[in-house]
């Protein structure tokens, strides 16, 4: 057998395709619409590493340099502060410039260096402000739009961001001094256990659309081998009409590639218009890797010749008809479990070895092992639809129908639902890695948001000023309750014992009983009272001996730093350094963890203790609690923040916080699952309608001999949830054994033995999702019309 040979008949195959009348041109449009779905979604993974590096380049670029310190203003410096607010749980971010000089470097994706007051704005940032929806929003950015931002500013289409030119900003307020942008900051690797999660979860992503594509070029098999027959009487020999079919499939593949690609270059324009997750991207990033988009390429049309010459293996084609093997062998399941045992063999050496101090595993084996094993899972799943439905036998007529139609032919309804089986037995086993993994990269903050929702600090030039600030807090409309309080700082007075280089301090607080017992837990208390509030070093916070050395019951301390750094801006002269001694009755308590979770310590002081008003750069803090009946009671809050003061600072007190990296694999994972969950339903549609359509003969004489059309409609139910519930009877007892080997190889245990309850339920929504779907050809395939012969 020669290559021209192969390439003969492969060539004849593809012009049965696409020549061979309707039934085979349809055939080769069903093969080409499931690989052509399948090889953009592998385009589109291949794609995903490039559009996350290209935002993290695109931030780069535009973030200012730090790299070079300037000290003194220059005509080309200018100062910067990053300004980032959460708008109805977007977030937006700003970047507040102020030059010192004519020469201002101009920002990326900008023309022009905005006028003093203007912004520029995202184009989707300025959507919202044209928006009657953008009504707060607006009002808490109150500069004029003089233009938009352009791609090289922006990480995203999508993204919502401004960059505004101020005059406010000084060196007390500045975030740095800034002569150029584009700063390069070193990338920090990731640890074991997100390796882990990433690695498998690839795996468990693709697996399933390989296996889709597997399926896709078996679309239409009987009705093909019934035609190849006719080959046989021209002449043709048993390997010659195998490849002549191994052909026909090719044509599908290779027209597949193509309707890949344009799906491909058409989901690629639009990627900038959705956003999954919180993520987008330019078209222009949306690029696949050229090693894994090459092994695609290839991989689909060779696949399309092994898949088919493998399934003709057992089928016998005759002058006069197909005789696929009368008495079916039973289906071996010694391979099938060899698959399965390699697999475990692979990951249970692994086990203990994934340190989540270490930046490095086992890729190959992990990945090895978890391929292998999910095969001999979905290998499994036809020996075990066989043996199934070999029992069953009494029923309904709808329920026989069904069964009947299973035990003669259960290898097709198995591969229609192997997809299924792959992404839930890897569902599950990722949710139990995601679960266990949780808590290592999730931070519980201590922060009580059942006595406050959000927290405002901000530079007050006096008392008076920082009272009035609260006091606008407290008046803001869906806010229930304020714990405002004045903060400055106390000194010990005198000169500077041997040794020290500045003189002791703690912190003043003042506010109303109400607010001070946030900090310390007080026996009584009223207006006029102080307590000195001991942390005992909790949280790290200095011992009671460093606090009472400067704050005792009855010590005078200094209302303002007595010997001042040489560094520090030189101040007026304001007479000499006021002094306030504390009440010899001020008692001494403990401290408590404020709304934000912390320890403080120091001097507290209700209002009529201490005149406010000597008080040396008192700053105003607020812990706010909102009105959940209220509908944007928080931007109500972070408005009255940006009017109090342009730099003031808010936020949200939350009960936990996830790792930044934890959340970004998340993140990627939880849009690959979605564009999965489509393509395996997708799959489990069309594999469904395939067989509708090679049974149309037989559906329209059911109807003719009187069979309900709701009869053969539960057939079509009971057909497709069969397989389906012994598929995830299969993937639940894989993914919960693949789980717990995966965790042990992170020294982990499991923390929830249901978690494969959505998975389930998921897959009883397909069941659903695609018999409906399903029903309208059923209905048009049951008309009379397709006894006709011609």
């Amino acid at each position: 057998m020669t290559l021209r040979t192969w390439t003969r008949d492969l060539a004849l195959g593809a012009r049965f395709a696409v020549a061979g009348g309707r039934s085979g041109l349809l055939r080769t449009l069903l093969t080409a619409t499931g690989v052509g779905f399948g090889v953009a979604l592998l385009l589109l993974a291949s794609s995903l590493p490039n559009m996350l590096f290209q935002r993290e380049v695109r931030e780069s670029v535009r973030a200012v340099d730090g790299s070079e310190q300037v000290n003194a203003p220059r005509a080309d410096t200018f100062l910067h502060l990053g300004r980032t607010t959460v708008y109805r749980d977007d977030v937006v971010s700003g970047l507040l410039l102020t030059p010192e000089g004519d020469r201002p470097p101009v920002p990326p994706g900008a023309a022009a260096f905005p006028a003093r007051g203007e912004m520029l704005v995202s184009p989707a940032l300025q959507d919202i402000l044209d928006s009657p929806d953008g009504a707060l929003l607006k009002e808490r950015l109150p500069y004029k739009v003089a233009g938009t931002i352009g791609p090289d500013g922006l990480i995203g289409p999508a993204e919502l961001r401004y960059v505004a030119h101020v005059g406010f900003l000084t060196t007390d307020t500045f975030d740095g001094r800034g002569v150029r942008y584009g700063w390069s900051v070193p990338e920090e690797p990731m640890n074991a256990f997100l390796i882990l999660l990433v690695v498998v979860a690839c795996v468990v992503l693709l697996l399933p659309v390989l296996v889709f594509i597997a399926t896709a070029v078996r679309f239409g098999g009987e009705q093909r081998d019934r035609r190849l027959a006719a080959l046989r009487l021209v002449g043709a020999d048993t390997a010659m009409t195998r490849r002549i079919a191994a052909g026909e499939s090719l044509a599908g593949a290779l027209l597949g590639l193509l309707v890949g690609l344009g799906l491909f270059a058409v989901a690629r324009q639009f990627a900038g218009a959705f956003t999954i997750w919180d993520v987008n991207a330019y078209p222009s990033d949306v690029v696949p890797m050229p090693a894994l988009a090459v092994l695609a390429l290839v991989a689909v049309p060779v696949s399309s010749v092994v898949v088919t010459l493998f399934a003709l293996r057992g089928v016998v084609i005759e002058p006069l008809g197909v005789v696929r093997t009368s008495t079916p062998r039973r289906r071996r399941l010694w391979w099938r479990l060899l698959l399965l045992a390699a697999g475990v063999a692979l990951l249970v050496p692994l086990m203990g070895e994934v340190q989540v101090t270490e930046t490095s595993i086992d890729t190959v084996g992990v990945a090895a092992g978890t391929t292998l094993a999910l095969i001999g899972l979905t290998t499994l799943l036809p020996w075990l639809v066989e043996a199934g439905v070999k029992r069953l036998h009494t029923g309904p007529v709808s329920w026989q129908l069904a069964v009947r139609r299973l035990q003669l032919s259960s290898g097709t309804a198995a591969r229609a639902v192997s997809g299924i089986v792959v992404a839930a037995t890897g569902a599950i086993a990722l949710q139990m890695l995601f679960q266990a993994m949780e808590s290592d990269f999730t931070e519980v903050t201590g922060q009580d948001v059942s006595r406050a929702q959000i927290a405002v600090g901000v530079d007050a030039g006096t008392a008076d000023e920082a009272r009035r600030m609260i006091d606008r807090f407290e008046r803001t409309k869906g806010v229930t309750g304020v714990t405002g309080i004045v903060e400055s700082s106390l000194w010990r007075p005198g000169p500077l014992k041997e040794g020290e280089e500045f003189a002791p301090m703690t912190s003043l607080r003042i506010g109303d009983c109400a607010s001070l017992a946030e900090f310390a837990a007080l026996p009584s208390c009223e207006d006029g009272d102080v307590f000195v509030f001991l942390a005992h070093g909790a949280q790290g916070n200095p011992g009671d001996a460093f606090v009472t050395r400067t704050a005792r019951p009855g010590a005078a301390v200094a209302l303002r730093d007595p010997h001042p750094h040489p560094d520090e801006p030189k101040r007026a002269e304001g007479g000499p350094v006021p002094q306030w001694r504390i009440p010899a009755g001020a008692r001494v308590v403990d401290s408590r963890p404020d709304p934000t979770g912390m320890y403080q310590y120091g001097v507290l002081a209700t209002p009529s203790a201490i005149d406010a008003t000597r008080l040396d750069d008192p700053d105003a803090q607020a812990m706010v609690r909102l009105d959940p009946a209220v509908p944007d009671a928080a931007e109500f809050v972070r408005n009255t923040a940006e009017a109090v003061s342009p730099t003031s600072w808010v936020r949200t007190l939350e009960d936990t916080q996830r790792d930044a990296a934890f959340s970004s694999v998340r993140t990627g994972i939880l849009v690959g699952s979605t564009l999965t969950m489509l393509l395996v339903a997708a799959s489990l549609l069309v594999a469904t309608l395939e067989q509708l359509r090679d049974r149309k003969r037989l559906l329209s004489s059911l109807v003719a001999f009187g069979t309900r059309r709701s009869t053969l409609s539960l057939s079509v139910l009971w057909q497709t949830a069969v397989p389906i519930v012994l598929g995830l009877l299969l993937a639940v007892a894989g993914g919960t054994g693949l789980g717990v080997v995966l965790l042990k190889t992170g020294g982990q245990q499991v923390q929830d033995w249901w978690v494969f309850l959505p998975v389930v339920g998921i897959g009883l929504g397909l069941i659903a999702a695609v018999t409906l779907l399903s029903m309208p050809v059923l209905w048009r395939l049951m008309r009379a019309d397709g006894l006709r012969t011609e």
